[in-house]
């Protein structure tokens, strides 16, 4: 069959997707919008336009060219914004390093990403000064400080930003170039061997932009942003682009605010202080904030929280919102860019009662336009959207990660039979949401029967002395493996709740049919201390390895 084809007038202007057609529409609609960076900096969108220019102008004075890796290391800041855009637009590529990493880990990123410039907060230097005899790419080093003052160090800095950013004029003419040109690139924390690096191009950040703003902005439901919105990421920058937010709140010209360090207090103060009405973090983040003395005395209603990179439990829900939290699901990953979910309420569920809605807003969600979703079994056949039967979860969508870089085997095994596998396990419900049972490699086998440590982790999130909990399998001779919870128990509660307690809590459950009494840890450690991965998720990889 041929299909007929536009032919283009010669004198045609052939658009390309390039990310800095994103930054005209601000630059019209809200020029004196504000920008804020902590106690520190503020200006306007004009001016945020104008040392786009300078970065580029400056970066381009460095030796900095098309194709060239220029790296990030730093808090969420004014700065990280700029190169969001500066860099990509000048037709190199922004590589946003996880500040987090072992020095082995960070070396291992910087080289292979093939850095060629690294910009460095303050604070990151003895980090990055302990592996500088390992470069093998990187030429400059520029330094990023909130004084202005240089450290004596033994990396030879080539200049502090603010001082090089003034000494250069808003001159840079951003160019034309092919849309599929890589913009970014950045390594997943991955939970066995070596970090692996991800990439995307101009035209899929733009499209991710495009998608993120109808999940986010079209639908009547709990939660719509818009350009009336304050804006303040609590996600690093470095963990896939903020979930691609800055691009899409500078699109919408809205105010945004950026918290460097995430610190509770210092959170807290700039919600209340700058209005903010829209984020985003980790379970973990919100944990901490809701747990904070301070959030008694604060009025956080209207505050619309999308909680993603672990699964949103009912009892964090249901803490979030009796302070007025406006807190729903998003999901996505590494290689997605990230979004693909959002649990957006539809408008015949809005009427619903506070803890049935909760079952909505805990879900994984639906897809958002432009996003294909299915669950398939081990042979990729599609599976029933019952909300009853379990597949892995893969994906289509225009802004998905064509593969792992300078890793040819595992991009095959991420794009199976053509479309990308998450590795997660999910049911997906008649009204087409879908919710997430469990990681492929944390699902509880005991006794020829699977486990969802996910489901486990809800329940025993719901009883009212409970902090945070993980959930694993452990090695069990009789029955293969058997569920161990760590738990963190409330203020107030550590000598009031035993395991015995959490136990009968579980067998509650059992009891209404909601679990198979196989599901009730057979070990619950108490007060534990849940070790964390540099994203904040919680690290069940290191729980095993500690228990098994």
């Amino acid at each position: 069959m041929t299909y007929k084809r536009i032919p283009p007038t010669p004198s045609a202007y052939n658009y390309p997707l390039l990310i800095k057609q994103l930054l005209d529409t601000p630059l019209i609609y809200s020029p004196d919008q504000e920008i804020v960076y902590r106690d520190h900096f503020r200006y306007d969108y004009k001016t945020f336009g104008n040392r786009v220019k300078q970065l580029a102008a400056m970066l381009e004075k460095q030796g900095v060219k098309p194709g060239d890796t220029v790296a990030v290391m730093d808090w969420d800041s004014h700065r990280y914004l700029e190169c969001f855009f500066a860099i990509p637009m000048m037709g190199a590529v922004l590589h946003t390093i996880n500040i987090r990493l072992t020095p082995d880990q960070l070396i291992y990123t910087i080289n292979h990403a093939e850095d060629d410039v690294i910009l460095v907060n303050q604070e990151f230097v003895p980090l990055l000064e302990s592996v500088k005899s390992r470069f093998e790419t990187v030429r400059k080093v520029i330094l990023l400080s909130d004084t202005g003052e240089i450290p004596t160090s033994g990396l030879s800095f080539c200049g502090e930003y603010e001082a090089l950013i003034s000494d250069t004029q808003a001159e840079y003419d951003f160019p034309d170039f092919d849309e599929n040109t890589m913009a970014t690139t950045f390594y997943t924390t991955g939970t066995t061997g070596l970090p692996k690096g991800v990439f995307f191009s101009h035209r899929q950040i733009v499209l991710h932009t495009y998608g993120a703003m109808a999940g986010l902005c079209a639908y009547a439901s709990q939660a719509n942003i818009s350009s009336a919105d304050v804006y303040m990421p609590i996600t690093p920058m470095f963990h896939v682009h903020a979930w691609g937010m800055p691009y899409l709140m500078t699109l919408l010209g809205a105010k945004q605010v950026y918290p460097g360090r995430y610190e509770p207090e210092m959170l807290l103060k700039l919600i209340v202080r700058e209005k903010v009405t829209y984020s985003h973090c980790v379970p973990t983040i919100m944990n901490m904030l809701v747990n904070s003395p301070s959030i008694k005395n604060l009025d956080l209603k209207g505050w619309k929280v999308i909680i993603g990179g672990s699964a949103l439990s009912k009892g964090l829900c249901k803490e979030a919102l009796g302070y007025g939290i406006n807190l729903y699901t998003g999901y996505g990953m590494s290689e997605t860019c990230p979004l693909l979910t959002l649990a957006n309420i539809k408008p015949h569920m809005l009427e619903w009662g506070a803890d049935d809605q909760v079952e909505i807003r805990c879900k994984t969600g639906l897809p958002v336009p432009n996003v294909q979703l299915e669950i398939v079994d081990m042979q990729g056949n599609p599976l029933a959207h019952d909300g009853q039967t379990p597949g892995e979860v893969v994906a289509r969508a225009p802004w998905l990660t064509q593969g792992y870089v300078k890793s040819a085997q595992q991009s095959e095994e991420l794009w199976a039979k053509g479309w990308l596998h998450t590795g997660d396990i999910g049911v997906i419900d008649k009204e087409g949401y879908l919710r997430i049972t469990d990681r492929l490699k944390d699902v509880i086998k005991t006794g020829g029967e699977w486990i969802s440590s996910l489901e486990i982790e809800d329940i025993i999130s719901q009883h009212p002395a409970v902090n945070e909990v993980a959930v694993v399998g452990i090695l069990d001779e009789k029955w293969g493996e058997r569920p161990l919870a760590m738990v963190v128990l409330k203020e107030g509660f550590q000598d009031k709740v035993s395991e015995t307690d959490i136990q009968d809590f579980c067998m509650s459950f059992v009891e209404k049919g909601q679990i198979p009494k196989y599901g009730v840890p057979s070990k619950i450690i108490l007060n534990a201390d849940i070790p964390k991965t540099s994203v904040g998720k919680i690290s069940k990889k290191d729980i095993r390895a500690e228990y098994n």
